[in-house]
């Protein structure tokens, strides 16, 4: 799969769109349980996929909902649920990144 937030997809299929969360002032513990509640909720099932970055020195932990774009429905919800389950350990999102027209 290529960097859905590139645009640009190997295959004569429709490249991949993602919503991309910033989560500055998140600890690796805290990290991990959203991962964890992430993992074993129903909304982030196939075929969306959830890439995550750990937060380091310098650089926030990111998640990337992936999606196909006939699937945006599934990810709008999927979205909704990722910010309940963020509010839910007390993390503030600082920045969201939505595909859609430039």
């Amino acid at each position: 799969m290529t960097d859905p937030l590139s645009g640009a997809g190997t295959t004569g299929d429709p490249a991949p769109l993602g919503i991309a969360f910033t989560l500055g002032g998140v600890d690796e513990l805290t990290f991990t349980r959203i991962l964890r509640d992430l993992l074993r909720d129903p909304a982030f099932r196939r075929p969306l996929q959830v890439q995550a970055q750990e937060p380091r020195p310098g650089a926030a932990a990111r998640l990337t909902l992936v999606f196909q774009p006939v699937d945006q429905a599934l990810a709008v919800a999927a979205t909704q649920r990722l910010k309940t389950l963020l509010l839910r350990h007390g993390v503030q999102v600082d920045d969201v990144i939505v595909p859609g027209p430039a």
